[in-house]
């Protein structure tokens, strides 16, 4: 498999270094500050970690390269229905998803079922809180958002969610049920964005020998029912 890369900074660097120890060659990289090299169409998948403000442009040439595509990039959803029209009209596959970490991911699948049980005891509230570094653009985090549906669909009323943008978190989600008697909590903390990375390789390998538009979690989905 052949890789390309829009963004060349944090992310685009652990996405490079997880490549190479998996023998995957990036063959591309596009990044207007940090400097672009190769030619987009000798990739197979492009990865994008970059900003919300260029991801529709970045889907944009990669289905105009007819290049698959795996957005880790969160804060765009508002214009996914656009996405998925120049994904067909690309002919190309195409993963996007709120956070490429399995451990999140197990998390989302965690925190519906924790929600289920607790919507039926009023006595506890559900909340979420999220912290990532100063640097990052959106807040509540794409992560924070897909907890909050997940968790609200059970409930069916808005859930409280407060995010702190502040020195060098990786990231950090909590999702817990609070009563005057206790509190429960359901913690995912990211040590380095080496989970990302990789959770951005499987998507690419999985996509690579598909058509179509999918969330990263129908691929845990996937990877969970194909289990023995």
């Amino acid at each position: 498999m052949k890789l390309a890369l829009f963004g060349y900074g944090k992310m685009g660097r652990m996405v490079e270094q997880a490549a190479m120890r998996e023998g995957i060659d990036v063959v591309c990289v596009i990044d207007p500050v940090a400097g672009s090299r190769g030619k987009l169409n000798d990739a197979d998948v492009c990865v994008d970690f970059t900003e919300p403000g260029v991801a529709i442009d970045n889907i944009k040439t990669a289905a105009a390269a007819h290049v698959s595509m795996v957005v880790g990039t969160t804060g765009w959803y508002d214009r996914l229905e656009e996405a998925k029209l120049l994904v067909e009209e690309g002919g190309i596959g195409f993963v996007y998803g709120s956070n490429f970490s399995v451990g999140v991911n197990l998390m989302f699948k965690i925190t519906g079922h924790a929600a289920e049980l607790f919507s039926h005891f009023p006595s506890h509230d559900p909340f979420i809180e999220e912290a990532h570094h100063k640097f990052k653009k959106d807040a509540p985090s794409g992560t924070a958002l897909s907890l909050k549906r997940i968790a609200e669909a059970e409930y069916g009323r808005e859930i409280p969610t407060s995010s702190t943008r502040a020195g060098y978190f990786p990231g950090k989600h909590i999702v817990g049920f609070d009563s005057e008697a206790d509190t429960l909590e359901i913690v995912h903390t990211a040590r380095s964005r080496a989970g990302f990375a990789e959770g951005a390789l499987f998507a690419a390998r999985w996509i690579v020998v598909r058509k179509g538009f999918y969330e990263f979690s129908e691929i845990i989905e996937e990877r969970l029912r194909s289990k023995p």
